[in-house]
């Protein structure tokens, strides 16, 4: 069984600065999970309360978050160029933070794969600021509530064609939750360099590879079986929270890459298979970051919950002589923490 985590409420937010990130995005994401239930899967529609108060305030500064919540009750606002709100917008993302939360419960506790169907995303949200669509950082609260949970090693792995720069930085220097991204390059927001690999506690904790524009299914198997995968496996996590972004499509009308649905399913099959490979873990817990095409995210939802339910776990394979430039350039620099990436 998989749990669904998803509010109707997640659709009255409104954006005014953007004409994608819009309120239809969650039916879309929705009509994908149903067509997975349709082919006979077995899906269990869950619908979450918002993230408690205290849970909020562990990741994002409480100045922060009363302002943010005073805005969107005075009938929304202006927040950066991209990133705007409503006077639903904070109940939107106080729920969206819950159902984050929630899945990871599901997959903690209740030990099944659970995926957060919800708007506004969440990655580019730092402690105390919002940006880039993003209000609430729904995978850094369910990250830390799993740490309250009594998880002592935490991972966070993020598929979004944007680097997710709020959630590299509310971890940067924690040494008990890995950050991995594989991201488009130069590109929005302009962080996730090879050379920012975390501080203090969190040095060697932050693993960012990120690849050029137009790359496709043969770069991202290279950064997974390459990179991701192995730097996973050695840190041993008691639960995945991954922030599932379907921008990477190649009909995505901002990401500029060249993924199709079926990566997206092969990625979460081979998760889950590590998941279960891992002593002690959890399955994994998804959270929906962007995706903006209708019909690409409907589809990689579909694929990616059946990459979940026992997905054929694709067979990739790093080979160094064939690599890619900018996965050699990631085990390079990263070996020095990992010593999966030194065989």
């Amino acid at each position: 069984m998989i749990r669904v985590y998803s509010h109707p409420a997640c659709a009255r937010h409104h954006n005014p600065n953007s004409g994608v990130e819009a309120p239809e995005r969650l039916a879309a994401a929705l009509e994908g999970a149903r067509r997975a239930r349709s082919s006979g899967l077995d899906l269990d529609f869950l619908s979450p309360g918002p993230a408690p108060r205290e849970a909020l305030e562990a990741v994002h500064d409480r100045r922060y978050l009363d302002d943010l919540r005073a805005l969107s009750e005075g009938g929304g606002g202006y927040l950066d160029g991209d990133t705007a709100t409503n006077s639903h917008s904070w109940e939107a993302a106080a729920l969206a933070s819950g159902a984050a939360a929630s899945a990871m419960e599901g997959a903690l506790e209740g030990g099944t794969s659970s995926f957060a169907l919800v708007r506004p995303p969440g990655h580019h949200a730092g402690a105390n600021y919002a940006m880039g669509f993003c209000l609430l950082n729904h995978a850094a609260v369910a990250a830390d509530h799993a740490r309250s949970l009594g998880a002592g090693r935490i991972a966070i792995l993020d598929w979004d064609v944007h680097h997710g720069n709020g959630t590299q930085d509310i971890f940067y220097e924690r040494g008990d939750v890995l950050y991995l991204s594989v991201h488009r390059s130069p590109f929005y927001p302009g962080t996730g360099r090879l050379d920012e690999v975390g501080h203090g506690e969190g040095r060697g904790l932050t693993v960012n590879v990120p690849l050029p524009a137009r790359s496709g299914a043969d770069r991202y198997a290279a950064a997974f079986a390459g990179v991701l995968l192995p730097v996973l496996r050695e840190f041993e996590p008691e639960v995945v929270i991954v922030s599932a972004g379907y921008d990477a499509h190649r009909d995505d009308p901002l990401g500029g890459m060249a993924l199709d649905d079926t990566f997206f399913g092969e990625a979460s099959a081979a998760i889950a298979a590590l998941t279960q490979e891992i002593p002690g873990c959890a399955p994994p817990a998804l959270v929906l970051e962007g995706g903006y095409d209708l019909k690409a995210l409907a589809g990689c939802v579909e694929t990616t919950i059946r990459g979940l339910d026992g997905g054929r776990t694709p067979r990739w394979k790093y080979r160094s002589e064939q690599a890619p430039a900018p996965v050699r350039e990631a085990r390079e620099v990263l070996a020095p923490f990992w010593e999966s990436l030194r065989r």
